[in-house]
């Protein structure tokens, strides 16, 4: 069997035990956990780090902050990200003194097309809820477009592939261009909509979670390519 058709029965698999539905009451959540990735090239070898942010899910005040860098093992394959990102992410997550009761994943979870985004994926190793919020609209099956929601902040629009909700595009703030929102695992999409606007503050329009652990994985990106040795650390 080729890497691309293990990757294929492994989604597959998993694909029979995603929840989209609450497994908690959103207001008992205490702390919820960014996560996010960059990458950098160096000698024909290709390297990321990881960096997740915790947070106060009422007050939003950072919690935690932990990072871990290293080489990059699996190539990318469309469809199959979470197979390269995830041996990172939770390597991070070992770091953790803190275990968030929700995981939120810059990228894409349902909105999938085996429903296997990084978000989704990652919930059967964290056992922990989760969401995908993406910058940037993934077009499943490179036909099917997303109906832009209206201007005003909280606007919506579904993303319906096949007769199937995928996702939806959200727009957090009045006149900016919207996030796109599925559910990873545990957790429905109103839900995550929900503290989608309610994890975004005044400063941009992408959910604090996603927005904090991007920040720090351009400081730490750059601090493991001035330091090498401090990679896999």
């Amino acid at each position: 069997m080729d890497r691309e058709a293990e990757f294929t029965a492994i989604q597959n698999a998993l694909r029979e035990q995603i929840s989209l539905c609450d497994s908690f009451d959103p207001a008992d959540l205490k702390t919820v956990a960014g996560v996010d990735l960059a990458y950098w090239k160096k000698g024909g070898d290709e390297y990321a780090v990881c960096c997740i942010v915790v947070l106060d899910a009422q007050t939003h005040a950072v919690l935690e902050k932990q990072h871990f860098s290293g080489k990059i093992e699996v190539p990318y394959i469309p469809g199959f990200l979470a197979f390269r990102e995830l041996p990172l992410v939770l390597k991070t997550v070992e770091k953790l003194t803190i275990q968030p009761d929700l995981y939120v994943f810059d990228g894409n979870g349902y909105l999938h097309p085996r429903h296997m985004g990084i978000a989704t994926q990652a919930s059967f190793d964290l056992h922990r809820p989760t969401i995908g919020i993406a910058k940037t609209y993934f077009r499943v099956d490179k036909q099917t477009d997303f109906i832009m929601p209206d201007e005003t902040a909280g606007s919506s629009t579904d993303i319906v592939i096949g007769g199937t909700v995928y996702g939806r595009a959200l727009r957090t703030h009045t006149g900016v261009k919207p996030v796109f929102v599925s559910v990873g695992n545990q957790v429905s999409l109103d839900t995550a909509c929900k503290l989608a606007m309610q994890m975004t503050d005044q400063e941009s329009h992408v959910p604090l979670p996603t927005r904090l652990a991007d920040l720090e994985t351009h400081i730490e990106r750059e601090n493991a390519i001035a330091h090498p040795e401090t990679v896999g650390q």
